[in-house]
């Protein structure tokens, strides 16, 4: 999620334009407010207007631009629908997507910046497609690409998605774009032909991760998947040569062989030798399981290719620099047996903007702890080492990951006190207990987020709602704020959520309309009070 910025003086007027007239509606629609305080509040917005009406027309020019950017924008970005993401994201490998709100005062305020990105990409001739996507009004296509919260940048890889950790305004998202283009820079020819030992040595002095192929004649089948692999692969330099003495220099483990491919990295595990069929798509697939490092330090440069990488089951430490030294050969070693099957990943927790995305998926983002954490990103699920991260601790967190033994991580809160609560509040690690196993007959259950403006005025509604409701032996009014805790149950489409869980049929809430007033809310309540009596009753 983007960080969130001191909104400007427009975007004020607005916000505060907009109160007025939920204001107004409200004294329209209900005699429950009080006409003096209601009164005040007015007085109060008329006079912060009337402050800031002086700046107008300062603020027209600016506008003016703005809006000639997004129009501009329009025409380059792509207006994302439930019809269209899926396509848009599985045919481009390269796609970055704006989920916003047209009510939400930050995504406003990103919209010129990414437009101005798309236009600055689209002048460079980058493969990189911009997308936007309205979560209020495709909230089915917004809940699938996991966007949650506005506004949100999320990059996808060839078609999977990675949280954006760049910056957001104009020039910081196209810098950070194009470096995700990168791997390991590949200049000059796909191959590269090495003839004599000086050559080799040569070689060696400027390259140090590189795939040597050796073949008695540069011709034929084996020799022609080779060279494809090469022209293929825009990451590692290829390097071939025909005499033995030759690669030996380049790849001292080489096998006395008539032809040979092998991957040679500056790493623990130095040399790999490829035993497949020399076709192309197998020796690419060869080096996407093989090309990084034991444990990789993650970087904003190599991000989006350990992002892509066909080996979903990820581990993840987070450290600082002087605590992984201790911790490097034991991941080192659990790394070795477990070669193809996970891809362990070293973040500096210092580096916000990588390490503070993932943190704050398990609520640890202000951890100062060495955290050893994973994520299978075929089901999108994560998990959590709670046990102190020695070597046998980590082998044994790994090796449950592939038997699917190890329970998946869901953040909460801590529990609350919840007595004498009118509303009660749930978290993560109470929801079994507070919704799913309640003994009452009926529970209402409010989602919400404290970001959401639309939430704000449902939590008073639901407030309202308890006091109505309160001393009654059949319901038990309840939030949880959905943006801090999780639970595999708990599935929220859209932000607010109102749901009514009858107590025979916990697995199948009633969704109430959050647009409703709150007499029609109490009545539906009611209605279904009065059912459920009917039915004891019988």
């Amino acid at each position: 999620m983007i960080p969130r910025r001191k909104p400007s003086s427009r975007f004020l007027l607005l916000t505060l334009t907009i109160l007025l007239l939920i204001n107004l509606s409200a004294f329209v629609a209900s005699t429950e407010l009080d006409e003096d305080e209601e009164i005040d509040e007015l007085l109060a917005i008329d006079e912060q207007e009337d402050e800031e009406g002086s700046a107008d027309q300062h603020h027209h020019v600016e506008q003016q631009k703005e809006a000639e950017v997004l129009t501009k924008a329009q025409r380059i970005v792509l207006e994302l629908n439930s019809d269209s993401s899926n396509r848009v994201i599985s045919e481009n490998d390269f796609v970055l997507v704006l989920g916003y709100a047209p009510w939400d005062t930050r995504s406003a305020e990103i919209m010129p910046q990414f437009a101005e990105a798309a236009n600055k990409l689209k002048e460079l001739g980058s493969p990189i497609v911009m997308a936007k996507l309205d979560a209020e009004r495709y909230p089915k296509a917004a809940s699938a690409l996991q966007i949650r919260g506005f506004p949100t940048l999320l990059l996808f890889i060839n078609g999977t998605s990675q949280a954006y950790t760049g910056g957001f305004t104009g020039a910081l998202v196209v810098k950070n774009l194009l470096k995700s283009l990168i791997f390991t820079k590949k200049t000059g020819d796909p191959v590269i032909r090495v003839n004599s030992v000086a050559e080799a040595e040569k070689f060696l002095e400027t390259y140090h991760i590189y795939v040597l192929g050796l073949f008695d004649k540069f011709e034929g089948s084996d020799y022609e998947g080779f060279v494809k692999a090469a022209i293929s692969d825009n990451g590692i330099q290829f390097v071939e040569v025909g005499d033995h003495g030759v690669a030996k220099v380049l790849f001292p483990d080489i096998k006395l062989t008539s032809n040979f491919v092998g991957l040679v990295k500056s790493e623990a595990e130095r040399f790999t030798t490829y035993e497949g069929v020399f076709e192309m798509d197998k020796i690419l697939e060869f080096l996407a399981y093989n090309k990084f490092p034991l444990v990789t330090r993650l970087t904003e440069l190599n991000s989006a290719s350990v992002y892509s990488s066909p080996i979903k089951l990820q581990v993840m430490v987070f450290g600082r620099d002087n605590d992984f030294e201790r911790l490097i050969e034991p991941l080192q070693q659990v790394a070795r047996k477990l070669k193809s099957k996970i891809m362990f990943l070293y973040v500096d927790i210092e580096e916000e903007n990588l390490a503070k995305p993932f943190l704050t998926l398990f609520g640890l983002e202000e951890s100062d702890d060495t955290l050893v954490t994973a994520f299978d990103n075929k089901i999108s699920t994560k998990f959590l080492l709670e046990a102190v991260p020695t070597s046998g601790n980590i082998e044994d967190f790994c090796l449950g990951l592939l038997h699917g033994s190890y329970p998946p991580y869901y953040k909460s809160q801590p529990v609350p006190d919840n007595k004498n609560a009118t509303v009660q509040v749930v978290v993560g690690k109470t929801f079994d207990e507070l919704v799913l196993s309640s003994p009452k007959k009926i529970l209402l259950e409010q989602i919400f987020t404290p970001w959401c403006i639309n939430c704000e005025t449902t939590s008073k509604q639901v407030e309202k709602l308890a006091k109505h409701f309160k001393g009654s032996d059949s319901l038990v009014v309840a939030r949880i704020d959905a943006s801090a805790n999780e639970h595999p149950k708990l599935q929220v489409a859209d932000y607010p959520t109102l749901l009514l869980y009858p107590e025979d049929d916990k697995a199948n809430p009633i969704k109430l309309s959050t647009k409703s007033s709150g007499k029609d809310l109490a009545a539906t309540i009611n209605k279904h009070l009065k059912s459920k009596v009917s039915k004891d009753e019988l």
